[in-house]
């Protein structure tokens, strides 16, 4: 099978690594370090600088069974609950079941978690967990924190290579499909300036999510669809793309507002910020037995209806009474959330009088490269780990904190198996442009309006029918510029179109895929996953029954798992 590539000047430099790792946040960070010492040479290939992934944005923390009378038993179930009868029942149990253990290793690596008094760690509580499980550091910066230790691990390790300002075009197979290479455009950073290869024995994909696909989103701007769109190309599988998660509370800034916007951790309603409407009406009332810290798809969508019934374009957060009696509110979140203080002060809310606004935004992606319990895609030699994947464990909405645990956990895996699996240095095959030329960044603006208004929080069908009418059209527009911009506009259209045909055909409502035609769960129709390839240089999205794994909905082996809830 010739690799599907995208046009790109010739090469002007090689290079070569046992291992190349795309992405510099938990995921790739963590792989890097765990193969360091088991293989010759390794070479992270990062977007921008180290520390410019999704990972430093991380607000809340990493949940993992840490604290007292917690057990993986009630993380898999709260899991399994939140995933909406999608999610991977052996995936989930080696999450729960290795994540103590992985925290232990990234605190051993220098990552300082906030404690109480008594020097154990300071455990919290987030939307859909029954128990408080959320470790944090510095209050809000936990993501901060973890990327800062794993960026001075690799820095002590001269045995890992860095390429930063590196972008990855296409992952270069084989003839027998394997992976052999990257074509890979390092922009302006010494004798490895313009389009090169690396030739390589094995590539894991840590390269984070899609979020630039909508007009707004929580993610930084490299979140550009860039490893799934690659690992399409070549001969990968995409699974569960329609699930996106959408974040309840993202600071709205206006009807104009575009990019990344400001997040309000879930920690803030995990200490008793509750969310209400125009008239002060508590919005999560009567809605889930968890109110305010239900599930992010339930509260997502009671922020929507509310705003649909009302004719509002926001919702309101009351943090006001933060603190209690032991402090006063002011107080509370300069010690807390010293970090939301200083987003919402910049943009002149100050958290102890007045409410947040906030309403629904991109946030994360459950979907991904289709891999299976270690990491490997169907590409012999291809692993992936963190938002890029789709390992299982997330189903169609994940569990709060759960995605910096995945990458963590699953990272570790892939190092526990790829050296085994290592594959000799193979010449690429020849390579072949059918269907994938180039579309001009000029068209990212149309886009992202598409994916926000038709492919968003609330769809039907015929709003994904005529966004994907709309994803085509672009498609036949050709760029006359081959530069970064329109590599990132192919990807992400590339990746916009996977999602919005698999989103056309769940025609269920299940976890964050909300189909107003279809309001509601059909397990006998919809269990299972709707899985992305690319034939003779379409998409092509079929559906792969499996069944549905949900505590709320069937009964589980041992019950006593939600004691203390």
């Amino acid at each position: 099978m010739n690799m599907q590539l995208l046009s790109a000047r010739d090469p002007g430099w090689t290079e070569w690594a046992d291992v190349i790792v795309v992405g510099s946040g938990i995921a790739g960070l963590t792989a890097a370090l765990r193969l360091k010492d088991q293989v010759e040479r390794v070479a992270v290939v990062t977007k921008d600088v180290l520390q410019a992934g999704s990972t430093q944005w991380a607000q809340g923390g990493i949940a993992a069974a840490l604290g007292e009378g917690d057990t993986p038993d009630q993380h898999e179930v709260d899991t399994l609950v939140a995933g909406a009868g999608a999610c991977d029942l052996e995936a989930v149990r080696v999450l729960v079941g290795e994540g103590a253990e992985a925290v232990r290793e990234l605190i051993a690596w220098g990552a300082e978690f906030d404690k109480d008094p008594a020097g154990n760690l300071s455990l919290t509580r987030e939307g859909g967990h029954r128990r408080d499980r959320i470790a944090h550091a510095d209050g809000d910066a936990t993501g901060a924190e973890i990327q800062r230790a794993l960026m001075e691990a690799v820095r002590r390790a001269p045995e890992i290579m860095v390429f930063e300002h590196a972008m990855v075009v296409d992952l270069l197979t084989a003839a027998d499909g394997g992976v052999a290479g990257l074509t890979i455009h390092v922009m302006g950073e010494g004798d490895a300036d313009g389009v090169g290869i690396v030739r390589t024995r094995a590539v894991v994909l840590a390269s984070g999510g899609l979020g630039q696909v909508f007009s707004q989103t929580t993610n930084p701007a490299v979140a550009t669809a860039d490893g799934m769109a690659i690992a399409l190309r070549a001969g990968a599988t995409l699974r569960d793309l329609e699930f996106v998660q959408f974040h309840p509370t993202v600071m709205y800034l206006g009807e104009d507002s575009r990019g990344q916007q400001p997040l309000i951790s879930e920690a803030v309603r995990g200490e008793g910020a509750f969310l209400v409407d125009w008239d002060g009406n508590r919005l999560m009332e009567g809605v889930h037995e968890l109110g305010d810290l239900a599930p992010r798809d339930i509260v997502s969508k009671a922020i929507m209806k509310r705003m649909l019934d009302t004719g509002r374009t926001n919702m309101w957060l009351d943090a006001r009474h933060l603190g209690g009696a032991q402090e006063t509110s002011a107080a509370f979140w300069e010690r807390r959330f010293p970090n939301i203080l200083a987003s919402l002060r910049s943009h002149g809310v100050e958290p102890s009088v007045d409410l947040i606004p906030v309403a629904p935004a991109c946030h994360y992606a459950s979907g991904g490269v289709r891999t299976d319990l270690w990491g490997r895609s169907d590409v012999p030699g291809l692993y992936a780990t963190g938002e890029v994947a789709c390992s299982g464990v997330h189903g169609a909405n994940r569990l709060a904190s759960n995605s910096l645990l995945e990458g963590l956990v699953f990272s570790r895996r892939i190092a526990e198996v790829l050296p085994g699996e290592l594959r000799q240095l193979e010449d690429p095959a020849p390579g072949a442009a059918t269907g994938r030329a180039l579309v001009p960044g000029s068209a990212l603006k149309t886009l992202q309006e598409t994916m926000t208004t038709k492919v968003g929080v609330l769809r039907n069908a015929t709003g994904l029918a005529e966004a994907v009418e709309t994803l085509e059209q672009l498609g036949r527009t050709p760029a006359t510029e081959i530069d970064p911009a329109a590599w990132e506009a192919t990807n992400l259209l590339t990746v916009s179109l996977a999602l919005a045909k698999s989103a056309l055909l769940r025609e269920e409502t299940r976890g964050s895929h909300w189909r107003e035609d279809f309001a509601e769960r059909d397990d006998a129709g919809f269990a299972g996953h709707f899985d992305v390839r690319l034939r003779d240089g379409e998409t092509v999205a079929t559906f792969t029954p499996g069944a549905a794994t949900d505590p709320s909905q069937t009964p589980i082996q041992n019950p006593t798992t939600l004691a203390g809830a």
